[in-house]
């Protein structure tokens, strides 16, 4: 008996041994070239903008039109802004006047969102939002590095280039429709100053807070 129960176990692990061979055999393996396509898409999806926004305002341009990601959470975001300003007047004396054509800029900017507080099941108050960007007028005009034809330390600063850093708040609206083409909508507004500005408040303490601050406005649609 204990002789028939011994072969009848080696049997049925034989058995099971044969399904377990077959099934590992059935699994196509992946090959090299599988795993870099799918490294290459991987990347592709990670640079696809996740959101889109608009901006007024901000000294990066009367309007601001652009795309960005965010990441860790939400936490991060990284925007890419291209702004429009205007052709505009500006009168000097009574007799005579100084014309300015329109201009282009292009702004990076890094925000951070400490935390999100759920104000209703599908609406978030961000409370902080904070970060800084770069900003630079796409005109010949202006420069990066002071021209020869001033004497050296004239100008210490680009005309350019700017470097700003803000604060703000935001609310953002949640969507369920499976239809939109966009998640949610958030509405901000940012208060932000530049290095410029903030070295002529150091220097003049009679300037008020809107000679050095700058108030914006904005859209964000999340797409993904």
């Amino acid at each position: 008996m204990k002789s028939l129960n011994f072969k009848t176990s080696l049997l049925l692990i034989f058995i099971l041994l044969s399904f377990y061979t077959t099934a590992q055999d059935s699994i196509p393996a992946i090959t090299g070239y599988e795993k870099r396509i799918e490294r290459y898409t991987s990347l592709w999806d990670h640079l696809i903008p996740r959101y889109s926004k608009i901006q007024f305002a901000g000294s990066m341009g009367m309007f601001s039109f652009g795309v960005g990601w965010n990441y860790y959470r939400h936490h991060w975001e990284t925007d890419l802004l291209f702004g429009f300003v205007p052709k505009t007047t500006r009168n000097l004396k009574a007799e005579s006047a100084k014309k300015r054509h329109a201009m282009a800029t292009f702004t990076l900017k890094q925000n951070y969102i400490p935390w999100r507080v759920p104000l209703h099941k599908n609406i978030d108050f961000e409370p902080l939002t904070t970060g800084l960007y770069i900003n630079t007028l796409l005109n010949r005009q202006f420069w990066v590095h002071s021209p020869d034809k001033y004497p050296e330390g004239y100008y210490f600063f680009s005309t350019r280039i700017r470097t700003h850093i803000f604060l703000g708040e935001r609310v953002t609206f949640k969507f369920n429709n499976p239809g939109r083409w966009h998640k949610s909508v958030t509405l901000f507004y940012e208060l932000s100053s530049c290095d410029l500005y903030i070295l002529n408040k150091i220097g003049n303490k009679y300037l008020k807070p809107k000679d050095f601050l700058s108030l914006s406005f904005g859209l964000k649609f999340q797409i993904l």
